[in-house]
């Protein structure tokens, strides 16, 4: 600005410098004078635009940080995505490519995926900062009270076989999916198709069931999205290959993945754990309603990713897809309208019918990408006809027992039971599933330790954090304590 400022000086010093010429030649030397002025004026011109740009980009400079300081707040909050909302009206909890840019509602996103209480992922969020959701989940599983969404070996149980005849389009596989997941909890199935000779295994992999309590027993609940999201997957990892084994796939065959959800991270999982490509050839995966753009498959894994962009859900890890090759996102733009006394669950669009109706126009579709991957599938599968088709029970183990070692191994601390002699609140226990609750509820416990008689009087051994720190006392401190009350009252 002071540069033009000088020029726009000088242009004035050489317009008044000309006017003892005027005379000699008055016609070009008032022609002269007339444009050094304009020449300076315009000078003038240009600087007075350039301070209202800067002033501008000042003024919007300050918006974005006041923008910045909000959106930080209201991160460490957890606040700011909308509840669900019910009625007939569009249900928008969140739009995909929204909620894939509101990281700063990551918190708030993890208590509608995982169930977990607000203030633990609000801590989580805060401690280990907000773009990364794994490193939030990994957070949220280290607090003691929250310890059960960490994941624990899957046990696999062959169930019932079948041959049947079956569509391996996409939208024939989500159909088959959408029956596993309404007739079963914790299966996934296993198809073995015959193409050309050469035999080829798709697994079928449900979306989230909810557990009551989550952490139980069924690893495809609440806790499963953790281990999914946290973990990489690395229980039902194993867990699916062990499935195929007891299925008949030998190592090196063609395995196609396909899930819903969840069970569209676990597959996606898949295309990246080198223990699993190291057995099988996964040629593809796909996914419906998944957040799975954090994922990088190995190479040459071709994948198809269904999304509804009134699905929050595909969103939830902040990431998009990327555009690839071989990997392809279909984002769907049909209203979704929720029917009087339809169950909302965590929104209409993420039902898995409405991708397979999705699927559907994939596989008309002119597009040459979908072309493409449509043809990719129909390669590996073919389109259809008689398969075995196996279903495979999984099931977390519970939490270790007491005295076996490891990390979930716990200390032993004795409870007192509450009787009229002793005259005390009913005392504070650690029961397995992560929460606290009197002595009564503790005793129902199926992991609760075994009871001992002492001095006429009944305890019961009960699990704890490890150490029995805190309001629990030291390991076997609280039998202690117990038994010279007893000594006390009997006067000894």
């Amino acid at each position: 600005m002071l540069q033009l400022q000088a020029i726009e000086v000088e242009a004035e010093a050489v317009r008044v410098a000309l006017f003892p010429h005027q005379a000699s030649s008055y016609a070009s030397g008032s022609n002269a004078i007339i444009a050094v002025g304009e020449s300076g004026r315009d000078v003038g011109r240009v600087r007075e635009q350039l301070q209202l740009i800067g002033n501008g980009v000042r003024a919007s400079h300050r918006e974005y940080e006041f923008a910045e300081s909000h959106a930080a707040i209201r991160l460490r909050m957890g606040l700011g995505m909308p509840g669900p909302a019910t009625g007939p009206a569009p249900l928008d909890v969140g739009l995909r490519g929204a909620t894939e840019g509101a990281v700063r509602d990551l918190t708030r996103i993890l208590e509608l995926l995982v169930g977990i209480p607000p203030a633990a992922a609000n801590l989580a969020g805060a401690i280990v900062g907000p773009t990364d959701v794994g490193a939030v989940l990994r957070a949220i599983v280290a607090i003691p009270a929250l310890a059960f969404l960490k994941p624990r070996p899957i046990t696999v149980s062959r169930g019932e076989s079948t041959t049947k005849s079956v569509d391996l389009s996409a939208a024939g596989m989500l159909r088959e999916l959408d029956h596993v997941g309404a007739t079963s909890e914790g299966e996934i199935e296993v198809m073995q198709v015959d193409k050309g000779g050469e035999r080829a295994w798709v697994v079928l992999i449900p979306g989230t069931q909810p557990g009551n309590p989550p952490g139980g027993g069924n690893p495809l609940d609440e806790a499963g999205i953790a281990e999914a999201l946290g973990y990489n997957s690395t229980e039902t990892s194993k867990a699916i290959r062990q499935a195929l084994l007891e299925a008949g796939a030998a190592a090196g065959e063609t395995v196609v993945a396909v899930g819903h959800s969840q069970g569209g991270i676990h597959a996606m999982n898949l295309s990246k754990d080198k223990a699993f490509l190291a057995e099988y050839d996964l040629k593809f995966v796909v996914t419906a309603g998944s957040p799975v753009g954090g994922i990088t498959p190995q190479a040459r894994i071709g994948s198809l990713h269904l999304e509804h962009e009134q699905d929050w859900v595909p969103g939830a890890e902040g990431k998009a897809n990327p555009d690839t090759k071989d990997r392809v996102t279909v984002t769907m733009t049909s209203p979704v309208i929720l029917e009087p006394g339809e169950d909302p669950g965590i929104g209409p669009a993420h039902k898995l019918s409405r991708y397979e109706e999705g699927a559907k126009l994939v596989q008309l579709s002119s597009d040459p990408s979908l072309a493409a991957s449509t043809a990719a599938l129909g390669g590996i599968l073919g389109a259809g006809g008689v398969a075995k088709v196996s279903r495979f029970k999984l099931n977390r183990e519970a939490p270790r027992p007491l005295g076996e070692g490891g990390e979930e191994s716990r200390g032993t601390c004795w409870r007192r039971p509450l009787t009229a002699s002793h005259g005390l609140l009913p005392p504070t226990a650690w029961n397995p599933a992560g929460h606290h609750g009197d002595q009564a509820d503790d005793d129902r416990r199926e992991n609760c330790g075994p009871e001992e008689t002492v001095d006429g009087e009944v305890y019961r051994r009960v699990a704890t954090e490890p150490g029995c720190q805190g309001q629990h006392g030291r390991v076997d401190d609280n039998r202690e304590q117990a038994e010279g009350e007893d000594r006390d009252r009997k006067g000894e």
